[in-house]
């Protein structure tokens, strides 16, 4: 099973931002664990990170018929990016929605998602490994 992990704006600065909320794990240090998590489980995964929203979408577009499942953190465009909630429904590949926070338990304006209608299911609060989850979530 190929997955691809999708993470939006600012999740390249873990380790840096806001450690109080998102840990002290750097990005680069959560991308080598999820990898050894994905061969554990048997999985192949491609984990890409933009702080642009058209290329989110494109990378989205681009996972038809190469990979069976997505992973996406949205990070602040989970809260208003009409463009990746539409091009996930376009895809219509099983994605699951993940934030290493527990959006629903922040600010008010963090507690909407716009783009987890579109997914499967959404994961929020146990950092990150709540993309292991994820990956099981789909895998099973």
């Amino acid at each position: 099973m190929r997955i691809l992990i999708i993470n939006g704006p600012n999740i390249n600065l873990l380790g840096m931002r806001e450690k109080h909320i998102y840990g002290e794990t750097t990005y680069e240090e959560m991308c080598k664990y999820l990898e050894e998590e994905a061969k554990k489980l048997e999985l192949d995964v491609d984990i890409v990170q933009s702080n642009i929203e058209g290329e989110l979408v494109n990378y989205i577009q681009g996972a038809c018929g190469k990979y069976d499942g997505i992973i996406i953190n949205p990070a602040a465009y989970t809260h208003y990016s009409i463009a990746i909630f539409d091009a996930l429904k376009a895809v219509g590949i099983p994605t699951v929605e993940v934030h290493i926070s527990n959006i629903h338990s922040r600010e008010e304006f963090r507690r909407i998602s716009v783009t987890a209608p579109a997914c499967i299911g959404q994961i929020c609060g146990f950092g990150i490994y709540g993309y292991v989850m994820a990956m099981i979530g789909l895998l099973h």
